[in-house]
């Protein structure tokens, strides 16, 4: 469930529809969107409710579906292409704000008092989701925001590719360096990571060992081991091995689908796309470890819902999410697997999925519960920017890794005492 960005060079996207890393931290102009409403009645009570523009067909009938079907309110649905996020953000300060809407995990939604804890509706059916979907909505103790779809990331790779070159699916970033090169043959690039560095950035940094930030919010991840991958990752970044001008971003396999590199970061839900053009002859792997006290990483994307403070009646609001993220299992099911592919965040659904069960997709749920790592509410999209440029400075464009952390950590610091 994306939208493509087709940004090269250093004008990296700074979106990411499928993050659970965004924030609304910069405010931009108003994009376009589009409306849908629900059902008329409710006894004069509406709520309007927010979605990005999600790519897979028949995910903004479903939103409508869902809002026709609640009878305790009228419920509009604004669809927004585009820049969501910076819709977001110039929405919820103005008069027109979403009573209800989805995004992801973001402490100064909580700090500037944007969004209203959620605890007293989810705390019945809190131990169906999973710990680290309820800690990455959570600030201070309180819970914010209802996971809707979990959307774990891997690398998928050509099994046919692999037996031909002798490869085996990396377990090091070594590995996966050395698999890039053997693969790359005449128009096929060995690896394909995006054309921004910004998909990648996070598992890259995770892969080394620690989260961006400690247990008490301070800085983790300035290692020795993380300048050590970065000048790798510098070194692989020069070589011939990458695809570099794809047709679309990661988050579409399209790149992989044509052939043009025999691995490719994508996210669970270009599974069936992939199994219809390859059938059998696909895997996946999570990203690679790096480093002696480095961990392998499978990167949790996916979107939460939440209520907006300025709701017009956010007793309603919550009623209202709650009636839809908790108690009808049935569309929750149908949202995460009847349009895309996902992972429903509430287990006992998750469990029940046929579609999950067996083949890649039980294998890309087991390396989930595995590897996955889960955003922190306390690592903003401001301090995620300082950090991609520092990433970008570093492997793009060949500055010293070491400087380049000095001063990612220096604003970072700053934008930490500033939150508190």
């Amino acid at each position: 469930m994306s939208n493509i960005s087709r940004g090269r060079g250093r004008d990296w996207d700074r979106r990411g529809v499928l993050r659970a890393m965004s924030g609304v931290a910069a405010l931009g102009g108003l994009a376009a969107c589009g409306s849908n409403t629900g059902r008329s009645g409710g006894g004069g009570k509406s709520i309007k409710q927010m979605y990005h523009a999600y790519g897979e067909q028949g995910t903004q009938q479903a939103a409508k579906k869902f809002a026709d079907a609640y009878d305790k309110a009228e419920v509009t649905i604004e669809w927004v292409p585009g820049e969501y996020e910076s819709k977001l953000a110039t929405t919820l300060l103005g008069s027109g704000a979403p009573d209800v809407f989805e995004y992801h995990p973001d402490l100064q939604l909580v700090r500037s008092r944007q969004i209203v804890p959620l605890d007293d509706i989810v705390a019945d059916v809190k131990d169906d989701f999973l710990p680290e979907d309820i800690t990455a909505n959570s600030v201070d103790g309180k819970i914010y925001g209802i996971r809707m779809i979990d959307d774990p990331q891997f690398f998928f790779y050509r099994k046919s590719l692999f037996e031909k070159a002798g490869v085996k699916p990396p377990a090091t970033f070594d590995e996966l360096i050395d698999a890039a090169h053997k693969l790359t043959s005449g128009k096929v690039k060995g690896l394909y990571i995006g054309q921004n560095l910004k998909t990648i950035s996070k598992p890259l940094v995770w892969s080394t060992g620690p989260h961006y930030l400690d247990a008490d919010h301070r800085i983790a991840y300035h290692t020795d081991n993380l300048v050590e991958t970065l000048t790798k990752a510098r070194e692989l970044y020069k070589s011939k091995s990458l695809l570099l001008g794809a047709p679309t971003e990661v988050w579409d396999p399209a790149s992989f689908l044509q052939g043009l590199c025999a691995i490719q970061w994508c996210g669970i839900w270009a599974i069936p796309a992939i199994q219809k053009a390859f059938g059998d002859d696909f895997g996946i792997f999570p990203f690679p470890k790096s480093g002696a006290k480095g961990r392998q990483v499978v990167y949790n994307g996916g979107w939460s819902t939440y209520v907006s403070a300025k709701a017009k009646d956010v007793d309603a609001a919550k009623e209202f999410v709650k009636w839809l993220w908790i108690d009808q299992k049935k569309y929750q099911q149908e949202w995460a697997l009847d349009y895309g592919f996902h992972i429903p965040a509430r287990k006992s659904i998750a469990a029940g999925a046929d579609k999950l069960k067996s083949g890649v997709a039980a294998e890309a749920v087991e390396l989930f519960n595995t590897h996955g790592v889960f955003d922190d509410p306390y690592w903003t999209e401001g301090m995620f920017n300082i950090l991609l440029d520092a990433v970008v400075n570093s492997v793009r464009d060949s500055k010293n890794p070491e400087a380049e952390l000095d001063s990612a950590d220096k604003k970072i610091e700053r934008a930490l005492k500033q939150l508190g």
